[in-house]
């Protein structure tokens, strides 16, 4: 079949399920490793920042209700870059994609470690955003080519990399910015960034054994795409979803040491708890929705109205034990939906398009990505209520939990 022919084929045709007889046992999981630890290493680069936003926002001269400034530049970037990478990925491969936004994403990194005023940070943060925001769409479509029955599963363990993220930038940047200056650890995540824009152009495949390469998705598809209600609604959800998400793992940090003067390291080792836990939820969410077809629905469901309910009591802690506490709980919760979001973004849109509707629905995920740190921050600012600003994060995903009860997916027989 060529371009032509298959640029002509109604989306729902395009969405049969791709068969593992032909896939290489072993060397799959090798390829979900590298683009795992692709996401892994981009993730890092964006929350670094939020692990260290307010000693080194008091150095900067940034005031408090600027701190989420730089996350918001990130995400503004982010959102562009998902529009154009979904589409560049399922046209020119997410191979090639995938190594070509790892390295300026490693350079603009390190270059952040050059930052000495708020409108060098943003711009730099901004460029950073453009680069990472092919990578997801890349690794989207490159798994759904290397797995089928088990992509559940193989989606929960790709996305173990953003809360694993959590853990890390917070577990380390925190403690190095002590020791050695935060420049460093900026400068020490650009290295590695780079470097494994290089592990993957060696070691990732578009698709298994000696399969041809996708082809190259045309007009309609993308038509199609934009008036599928399916992915309108889990378009509506995700950003909901990620208002909460990035919203607190932008402000936690520095709310707790704000406002009940908990250093920033032990704030740190908070939100590596809370990435913990996210990172038990997810395959394991991921697996149950390959075991019962149709369970990823309400599998998210639960997790987002969980996930609205525990920001709200976390808002109502105030010792360093309570927030031990919930932590791992929310993080379970902010985390769990977005394997079985994906998995769902998949199954209605079908494998030729996987990158350009997952970097469509990401696109508009990420609106409530870069909107949330700058209500939240302006809500805090004005009020001083640690209560209110967990509230406003809350009403992201709870309003994402409504949007899925009007998803309607259908449930294969085989």
């Amino acid at each position: 079949m060529n371009s032509k022919e298959s640029s002509a084929l109604p989306l729902q045709e395009l969405s049969a399920p791709y068969s593992e007889k032909s896939s290489p046992p072993r060397y799959r999981w090798a390829v979900l490793f590298v683009v795992w630890g692709a996401f892994l290493l981009s993730y890092v680069d964006r929350v670094a920042w939020s692990s260290v936003a307010a000693p080194v926002g008091h150095t900067l001269g940034i005031s408090v209700s600027m701190l989420g400034a730089f996350v918001t530049a990130f995400y503004i970037g982010y959102v562009v870059a998902n529009v154009v990478g979904g589409i560049l990925t399922d046209t020119f491969g997410g191979r090639l994609t995938l190594t070509l936004a790892l390295i300026p994403l490693g350079l603009a990194t390190f270059s952040f470690s050059l930052t000495e005023s708020l409108s060098m940070g943003i711009g730099i943060q901004f460029v950073m955003g453009l680069f990472a925001g092919a990578d997801y769409s890349a690794g989207v479509k490159i798994l759904t080519a290397w797995f089928g029955k088990e992509r559940g599963k193989a989606m929960g363990i790709y996305t173990t990399a953003t809360s694993l993220a959590v853990v890390i930038a917070n577990a380390t940047v925190p403690a190095i910015s002590i020791s050695f200056g935060w420049e460093t650890a900026f400068r020490l995540l650009g290295g590695l960034t780079f470097s494994w824009a290089i592990v993957s152009y060696i070691v990732v495949r578009d698709t298994p054994g000696a399969q041809a390469a996708s082809a190259r998705i045309g007009k309609q598809q993308i038509v199609l795409l934009l008036k599928n209600r399916n992915l309108i609604l889990l378009s509506i959800a995700g950003c909901g979803a990620l208002w909460g998400t990035v919203g607190f793992g932008a402000w936690s940090n520095a709310l707790m040491t704000r406002q009940y003067g908990i250093s920033p390291v032990t704030a740190g080792a908070i939100a590596a708890w809370f990435g913990c836990g996210a990172v038990i939820a997810k395959p394991l969410l991921g697996w149950l929705s390959d075991v019962r077809k149709g369970g990823s629905r309400l599998f998210g469901i639960a997790c987002l109205v969980g996930f609205g309910v525990l920001l709200m009591v976390f808002g109502q802690a105030s010792t360093e034990t309570q927030f031990y506490m919930i932590a791992p709980f929310l993080g379970a919760t902010a985390f769990g939906y977005t394997p079985l979001l994906i998995a769902m973004i998949t199954e209605v849109s079908g494998n030729q398009v996987a990158g350009a509707a997952s970097g469509l629905t990401n696109a508009i995920w990420q609106l409530g990505s870069a909107i949330s740190p700058i209500v939240v921050g302006h809500v805090y600012g004005v009020t001083h209520s640690f209560v209110d600003a967990l509230a406003v994060l809350a009403a992201g995903p709870l309003l994402g939990a409504v949007t899925l009860l009007f998803l309607k997916l259908r449930v294969s027989s085989t």
